[in-house]
């Protein structure tokens, strides 16, 4: 069972979703709940279905004291890496919401201060806290509908279903077609990238 939040009731819980993909953006949320939110289904985005997922979106949504999704591009992945990618998107989501928060529940083990606001980074966040937990089911869910959104262009490389990950179909095509603009090209996109060539 979930707890409501980690330390009070005007508290933002953040997450993000795409750390390990090799295209698109990394996307974090950030959720602050109203205080008689309750919902059985709710749990880390992971441990759900995309059915169940995007049943929770709108409900988060309709139901949240606010909230705030933002995409970090590739371009910038590549710029600052992806940790600091992931931090800024969080705080960047964190700008979003129509209230400032009296403090912030973080998954994970890294993050670096928001303004003056005191925040707790926590393991497994997604799974402890519903605040965490509803923003990892944003994260994933604004993540994915864009990824859908991209493959329209590059349909080649079924971003729709591997919405980006490393999968070995992801790897043949760009193994076939090279990379695009949605690509990270500090990640190690194929393998054989380890290999010297002689």
């Amino acid at each position: 069972m979930l707890k409501p939040f980690h330390y009070c009731q005007m508290e933002a819980g953040t997450d993000e979703a795409g750390r390990g993909c090799l295209a698109g953006p990394v996307t974090a949320a950030a959720v602050i709940l109203n205080e008689n939110f309750a919902n059985t289904m709710l749990n880390d985005s992971k441990q759900l279905t995309e059915l169940k997922r995007n049943a929770l979106r709108p409900i988060i949504e309709q139901e949240a004291l606010t909230f705030g999704v933002a995409h970090i591009s590739p371009k910038e992945i590549d710029e600052i890496n992806i940790l600091n990618a992931s931090i800024k998107g969080m705080h960047k989501a964190i700008d979003l919401l129509k209230v400032l928060p009296e403090y912030i529940s973080v998954d994970g083990n890294k993050f670096k201060p928001y303004k003056e606001i005191d925040h707790a980074c926590i393991i497994k966040g997604d799974g402890k806290y519903m605040n965490i937990a509803a923003a990892s089911v944003l994260a994933k869910t604004y993540r994915d509908a864009y990824m859908e959104q991209i493959h329209e262009e590059y349909p080649m490389y079924n971003w729709k279903k591997n919405k980006g990950y490393p999968t070995k179909e992801h790897r043949d095509a760009i193994k076939k077609f090279g990379t695009t603009k949605y690509h990270r090209m500090s990640f190690k996109l194929l393998p054989e990238q380890l290999k010297l060539a002689f």
